[in-house]
């Protein structure tokens, strides 16, 4: 029996030749992540230990983006014990305000993250970097601060479920749509523990920015991980942003997985999520009218350039609703910069939508832009739980950018052939 990618990923950092689904290893790391929400637990668990350094002030990133800019009192307090933590160990890519961005967007814009990593985050959307072909997942804080320590983890090695990706999508369709879809298909635990592996001709047709929408929402199907087949495109994204070495992991012949599932990318259509589930999928086409308060473009999922401009193609010469608020954050520095010098913001602003710096704000209902009782808004973010956004009786639709920015002129849930 063959491994899968995500297998011969563990496999080599394990030290071993052969591995089997359910098997515990111990793992070395290539990257340890943290943010400002549990950097500091796992901070207090390091000094718990008593060690003086680090495994590797390289090979570690504390990002805080969730409650940054510092929106209260506690927030700052958490900031700077990540601030006091990342001087006195030394570690490299420590990035605050002026320099960081959200988490999973910024790494590997960074070239901190590469095909063949072993990574792990204190974030369950650390299953991100698996576009690029490495293997990331979601951990929780006292395993980051083993990981701090001595730059290993413990893994149980996952089955895998193949998803063949054929043909090209349609227009107005991307990344959010596919994994929406699929999600849609399998259920919110149906990759419960399992690694998600995208492989198929229709793989090519899919951008990066696409690939990481779909392998950042891998956690929404309960997944271990997900993880994309390289490709020309993925090697040339890591030339332009790292100069780290790399491997290449492509599964055998004789892999086997649990489920495989084959999906023509050209029949799926826009998709949303209804509340307060990211399975509760429907097409654009059978949503009926929903009245929406207002709309986040941005996130981890999707606020990368790709994303903004597919929402200023929706948004030129329009205007955002009277009833709506439309608010659009950049994923990180460089591409608030970069909407910025391509004229995105002054279509953003004209249109009567608010522009944000990088942050995770409104995602998990930290700040700018938290609901109230009764309120509806429409987001690219990647979850859509009771209260995720504010208030418990407030309701989030989960949609891609282009969804999004037309919802945001409609007033209600709308495709971008609506408007």
């Amino acid at each position: 029996m063959g491994m899968t990618m995500t297998q011969k990923i563990l496999a080599s950092h394990a030290g071993v030749d052969k591995l089997v689904p359910g098997q515990l290893i111990m793992a070395k790391l290539d990257m340890v992540l943290g943010n400002d929400i549990t950097s500091p637990v796992a901070i207090k668990e390091f000094d718990k230990i008593g060690l003086d350094k680090v495994f590797d002030k390289n090979k570690i990133a504390i990002v805080p983006d969730h409650f940054t800019p510092n929106k209260d009192i506690k927030s700052a307090e958490q900031v700077k014990v990540c601030r006091e933590f990342s001087k006195r160990m030394g570690i490299v890519n420590f990035f605050e305000v002026g320099q960081m961005g959200v988490e999973h967007a910024l790494l590997p814009e960074k070239g901190l993250v590469v095909p063949g990593d072993v990574v792990i985050g204190a974030d369950s959307h650390t299953c991100t970097y698996g576009a690029l072909g490495a293997f990331s997942t979601g951990i929780g804080s006292t395993d980051m601060a083993a990981g701090m320590a001595t730059g290993k983890a413990w893994f149980k090695v996952p089955e895998a479920i193949k998803f063949v990706l054929r043909g090209k999508p349609q227009k107005w369709v991307g990344g959010k749509d596919i994994i929406l879809h699929i999600i849609g298909m399998i259920g919110v635990d149906g990759a419960l523990y399992k690694s998600m592996e995208f492989t198929g001709d229709g793989v090519n047709a899919l951008s990066m920015d696409d690939r990481f929408s779909m392998a950042n929402m891998a956690i929404e199907a309960g997944a271990k991980n997900g993880i994309f087949e390289v490709d020309e495109k993925t090697v040339e994204y890591v030339k332009e942003h790292s100069i780290r070495h790399y491997t290449v992991y492509k599964a055998d012949e004789d892999a086997e997985y649990s489920e495989v599932y084959e999906i023509d990318l050209a029949e799926v259509k826009p998709t949303v999520a209804f509340p307060h589930l990211p399975e509760n999928a429907r097409t654009i086409d059978n949503v009926g009218d929903i009245k929406i308060d207002q709309v986040v473009i941005g996130s981890c999922t999707n606020g990368r350039i790709e994303d903004m401009r597919i929402a200023a193609g929706v948004l030129k010469g329009r205007k955002v609703s009277d009833n709506v608020r439309c608010i659009i954050i950049p994923a990180t520095q460089k591409i608030w910069k970069q909407a910025m010098n391509e004229g995105l913001f002054d279509i953003f602003i004209d249109a009567g939508a608010a522009v944000s710096t990088p942050t995770c704000g409104p995602c998990l209902g930290g700040h700018m832009g938290i609901l109230a009782k009764g309120e509806r808004a429409v987001a690219t973010t990647n979850r859509n739980f009771v209260g995720r956004m504010g208030h418990p009786e407030s309701e989030v639709y989960l949609a891609g950018p282009a969804v999004a920015a037309a919802s945001a002129v409609a007033g209600r849930i709308a495709g971008p052939d609506e408007i």
